[in-house]
């Protein structure tokens, strides 16, 4: 006799400054908002009914609009309805979390799974008594940016504080990876505590074969994709190609094009590689379409992803997608997503030499940058398809449901 089907559940997914519907390339719009996306499509694709839950930044928005079958985007009044920066967004919480409650008072769902530790925060908040579960994952942790960034670290003083009693107040943690927990065990979360569910990738778009983005004048081509902030990397990057002849390097991301020579980080990234001699075969292209993104993943021999810290990484995981080889710093998500001597190379942070010696290796050996990118694309298909995320996802969602169902019936 075969085991019942488990009932589709009513889930919300709470982001409180990432939207699915927003325009990517944005200062505070990007990966978070595009996992939040995928993994809605993917549960409602699983049968279940997702309402995600956004702080509304345009007045002219309907409070419900859809996404795609099955996903709904609600938009929430909080503070005024225009952009903010995210960091400015604490003191609209409270406003955040009443309207949560208020919803789900008479629309209730099976569980909740917030985004960020201030939807955390706004969450904890509107969920303290009630018997609906919820689920935390965090996208960054404030210990490691204010570790990492210092002084320069914009987040509100009481992140942390905050973010240590989401981790205690929810049911349950699903961290991106194993770097992620330990941070976590260091701030009081208990390891049991967490799953490690990873971010994902679409493997239809991200595919090896398809359109390619032309080659210059050089032999090889290296690709940098990322928001242009100082912890991405980029200024390892042109620093290692001076030891990479023949080698061009194309930084991607930032601002829109028209806009790249007044950036301030274009400016001192052109400046290092003027300083480099480089300055020929460095290349920025600005923000880059979603849709330009594969072709010019296939048009690198090997991606570049030197970042000083990286809470997950979703650029090693759409590289490996296309079957492209990967050189990648030895930190956060990309610990777990690029197996070192498998599909790409793992260095230290901040260590140009290193860097350049790794691509060196792999543009003097084109088999071996085939064989990284089949193996890439094996492990993308095995561990980080939106599908297998979700599925997992909808694993730790059943459990913790499972382990309320008691705790209610306990008189």
């Amino acid at each position: 006799m075969s085991s019942p089907t488990p009932h589709p559940l009513s889930i919300a997914l709470v982001s409180e400054h990432a939207s699915p519907l927003a325009t990517l390339g944005g200062v505070d719009a990007g990966g978070q908002n595009v996992h939040v996306a995928q993994l809605a499509g993917a549960l409602a694709d699983r049968g279940h009914r997702v309402t995600v839950y956004t702080r509304r930044d345009d007045a002219t928005l309907p409070t419900v609009a859809p996404l795609r079958d099955g996903v709904r985007v609600h938009h929430v009044p909080a503070g005024p309805p225009e952009r903010l920066p995210k960091d400015e967004l604490l003191p609209h919480m409270r406003a955040f979390s009443r309207c949560l409650a208020e919803q789900w008072q008479t629309d209730a769902p099976d569980v909740v799974h917030s985004h960020f530790w201030m939807s955390g925060l706004a969450t904890l908040w509107a969920t303290r008594g009630s018997p609906v579960p919820f689920l935390h994952t965090y996208h960054a942790l404030g210990t490691v940016k204010r570790r990492h960034q210092g002084a320069a670290d914009t987040s509100p003083p009481t992140r942390v504080a905050y973010e240590t009693e989401v981790g205690m107040g929810c049911d349950r943690v699903l961290a991106t990876c194993r770097d992620e927990v330990e941070e976590l065990a260091a701030m009081g979360t208990p390891r049991a505590k967490c799953d490690i569910v990873p971010c994902g990738v679409d493997p239809a778009a991200f595919r090896p074969d398809g359109p390619a983005v032309a080659r210059g004048p050089h032999r090889y081509r290296l690709l940098h994709l990322g928001r242009l902030v100082p912890r991405k990397g980029a200024a390892v990057s042109v620093a290692a190609l001076g030891r990479l002849p023949d080698t061009e390097l194309v930084v991607a991301g930032g601002p829109p094009p028209g806009e790249v020579d007044a950036d301030p980080e274009v400016r001192r990234l052109r400046a290092a590689a003027d300083e480099a001699g480089v300055a020929d075969r460095v290349r920025f292209t600005g923000a880059v379409p979603p849709a330009l993104v594969p072709p010019l993943m296939r048009g690198a021999d090997v991606v570049l992803c030197p970042a000083d810290y990286e809470p997950f990484g979703i650029v090693p995981l759409e590289a490996m997608s296309c079957g492209r080889p990967l050189v990648a710093s030895a930190v956060g998500g990309q610990l777990d997503s690029v197996a070192d001597g498998v599909n790409g190379r793992l260095v230290p942070p901040g260590n140009p030499p290193l860097l350049a010696a790794a691509v060196r290796l792999l543009l003097a050996d084109p088999a071996l940058r085939a064989e990284y990118g089949r193996a890439g694309r094996r492990r993308v298909l095995e561990r980080f398809t939106w599908s297998r995320v979700a599925a997992a996802t909808e694993e730790s969602y059943r459990a913790v449901i499972a382990a309320r169902v008691p705790m209610a019936a306990t008189p």
